[in-house]
């Protein structure tokens, strides 16, 4: 048979060549409509839970958590829903349906997607942790994403390729990553932990949010976080503009159905294994093995009407948690744990609860500070002392720095006050400082103690700064500076290098730059002042100061008390309407409260508030309780302290390394001197 004619080739059909079926079904599948299958639906069927990132490892059931059904249903394309907003408490299943709603893109509706975590550090954990077994575990996205370590590069740490889209996952503190690609889904995971600002270019939500504008209402966005302080909280701002809807449950007795309220757990006290909740139509106790068929009869119901009707809200406390996690008498018994404490009080309300924290910052009345003040022997440390601390404050005509001493349960008592004139313009001025970093004060165990670690603001002439805390060296100096936000997580963070100037030469990434939120420390201050106080009677008897008790020397002057509390944390309107917390000073000088800051600051910084308890007990064995109390120590005894090896060793220069980052146990060197 002849081949045929080019006329006759003409005439030949075009579905009659090789391949014409894959064709064919390639451009059908081009041409299809996003599917109906919902996230859940998809979870349901194919997602797999690894040993390595679950607790109940294998096939991943809804039902177990079904509260989370309608926010995964709201994910899906289906769902005229553009922004989901969840406000939760911890380990309630809210990343887990995030990383559902990552597979079910990757499989079923491709797209450009941005999964961000409050910093890049946190992004590849949770990439290494949740996004792998992800992939790894569950068949139906094993072949949909390229191999690790290909030659394309298409699978990284932070970048992972599958047909018709990509996921970028970054931090919050990055804002490269926030803004380097467009993206149809955005997952914005711990909102409340971002910064307030991405490298100063704003605020990261809303650099996110950005990249997903151009997709109009085929675009989805998932805010999830345990919410933090009121008026700051980004999830309780975005909650309170939503529909804010609660998960409603039947009673089992009556038929009523309600949202779970923590104030209707009732229990015995100091017998938290009798806890059950109350109806608040029949008053029935319901006890824990009726919350599983609650849950399975429950649905979200609105109560408020939003702002933007494409936003969906939803708020789910730890009350709601399955059985098997979080026990209601786990609950009752953490509530009790708490009491006493202002910040385990806060961490309970916002992680159980997912409710925010209302901080109180009124302050309190100088007066009364004045008058609790507390003889001991002026430039000493009293017994429970047990390192110092100190934070200098520089003004265009001086410096002022104020010593604390801190001990267990960062109890503190402030040791001296200094005033050096002359400003950073003046070098007699920092030769004045060097002396005070190399002073020592006597302890109640007779050994001379030397300050661990100052912290110095630059906010005023910072090149000077710089310049003496290079020479000073950067194990007994911190530079810092202070930013008006809250972060109980993480309240300094860095160090970051700067440039430094030394003897007329500039030096790149020559210092060191603390970054701190001065108004988690000024709040923390307020509510250590607050604290109750044991009588003398109590004290005699054995009763202790409450932790974090601030104690003032009887030389404190009433100028410097007002000084302490001279700002109060009140809460201000932004033109959008928001409510935020605002630090507003009463009176012009306030430089006792950035001193307590700075020093508070620096504690954090050497690790006082992460240290183990073999960490406490060794220090106390040099300074602290083994001792009787301090007596009133006499000038002579002051200028001739008992010859202890400490004394013998006081002009050892400090070791530039903590001894507790290499050990738990602390070496006899001194070093706190």
């Amino acid at each position: 048979m002849s081949a045929p004619t080019s006329s006759e080739a003409l005439d030949e059909p075009l579905t009659s060549f090789e391949g014409v079926d894959a064709l064919t079904a390639a451009w059908r599948d081009g041409l299809a409509p996003d599917p109906f299958l919902t996230v859940s639906q998809w979870a349901d069927k194919h997602r797999m839970l690894a040993a390595r990132a679950s607790a109940e490892p294998g096939r991943y059931r809804t039902s177990r958590t079904p509260y989370m059904r309608e926010i995964m249903d709201a994910l899906s394309p289906g769902s005229p829903v553009q922004r989901v907003v969840f406000m939760k408490a911890a380990q309630v299943g809210a990343t887990e349906a995030g990383n559902n709603w990552i597979g079910f893109v990757i499989d079923q509706a491709p797209g450009p997607m941005l999964a961000v975590q409050p910093t890049v550090e946190l992004a590849k954990r949770n990439s290494r942790h949740r996004i792998d077994p992800l992939i790894e575990e569950s068949p139906a996205l094993r072949d949909r994403v390229k191999p690790a370590r290909s030659r394309d590069a298409g699978n990284t740490m932070l970048s992972k390729e599958f047909n018709g889209g990509i996921l970028i996952m970054t931090g919050a503190n990055s804002a490269v990553g926030l803004r380097s690609t467009p993206a149809r889904y955005i997952f914005l995971d711990e909102v409340d932990a971002y910064p307030a600002s991405a490298d100063d270019e704003g605020d990261p939500v809303t650099l996110a949010e950005a990249r997903s504008l151009t997709f109009s209402h085929r675009r989805k966005v998932f805010l999830a976080s345990t919410p933090t302080i009121k008026g700051l909280s980004r999830i309780e701002r975005e909650y309170e503009t939503s529909d804010q809807r609660r998960y409603h449950v039947p009673c089992p007795d009556c038929g009523v159905m309600q949202w779970l309220k923590f104030e209707r757990l009732r229990w015995d006290k100091g017998q938290p294994q009798t806890a059950c909740y109350h109806c608040e139509a029949c008053e029935a106790a319901i006890g824990e093995h009726s919350k599983t068929a609650m849950l399975q009869a429950g649905e979200w119901r609105a109560t408020a009407t939003p702002a933007d009707p494409a936003t969906a809200g939803f708020h789910l406390s730890a009350l709601y948690s399955p059985a098997g996690w979080l026990s209601w008498e786990a609950i009752a018994r953490a509530f009790e744990a708490v009491q006493g404490s202002d910040e385990s009080i806060k961490a309970f309300r916002n992680t159980i609860l997912g409710e925010t924290w209302i901080e109180t910052g009124e302050a309190p009345d100088w007066q009364r500070l004045h008058e609790r003040r507390e003889s001991w022997a002026a430039g000493t440390v009293p017994r429970g002392g047990l390192f110092l601390t100190a934070g200098a404050d520089v003004q265009k005509d001086r410096i002022e720095i104020d010593i604390w001493a801190w001990g267990r349960g960062l109890e503190s008592w402030l040791i001296d006050h200094v005033v050096l004139d002359g400003g950073p313009g003046d070098e007699a001025c920092w030769k004045a400082l060097d002396a005070v970093l190399g002073r020592t004060w006597p302890s109640a165990s007779g050994n001379m103690m030397r300050i661990t670690r100052l912290a110095i603001d630059t906010g005023y002439e910072a090149p000077a700064v710089y310049g003496w805390a290079r020479r000073a060296g950067s194990a007994h100096v911190a530079p810092v500076k202070g930013v008006e936000s809250f972060n109980r997580a993480s309240p300094v963070t860095g160090p970051t290098f700067v440039d430094a100037t030394s003897l007329g030469r500039r030096i790149r990434r020559g210092a060191k730059l603390w970054t701190v939120a001065g108004s988690t420390f000024k709040a923390e201050t307020y509510r250590f002042l607050r604290l109750p106080r044991p009588t003398d009677e109590k004290l005699e008897a054995g009763a202790h100061h409450p932790p974090g008790t601030i104690h003032l020397p009887a030389w404190v002057d009433s100028e410097w008390c007002k000084q302490l509390v001279g700002e109060q944390l009140v809460t201000v309107r932004t033109r959008r309407g928001f409510s935020r917390l605002e630090w507003q000073k009463l009176r012009e000088r306030n430089e006792a409260l950035d001193c307590r800051v700075y020093a508070r600051a620096a504690a954090w910084i050497i690790g006082a508030d992460r240290w183990p308890e073999g960490t406490w007990r060794d220090l106390e064995a040099q300074f602290g309780k083994r001792v009787a109390a301090l007596e009133p120590v006499t000038p002579a005894a002051t200028t001739a302290p008992p010859p202890t090896l400490a004394s013998q060793t006081q002009n050892i220069r400090p070791r530039t390394r903590e001894p507790w980052l290499r050990t738990r146990r602390i070496r006899r060197s001194r070093w706190m001197e």
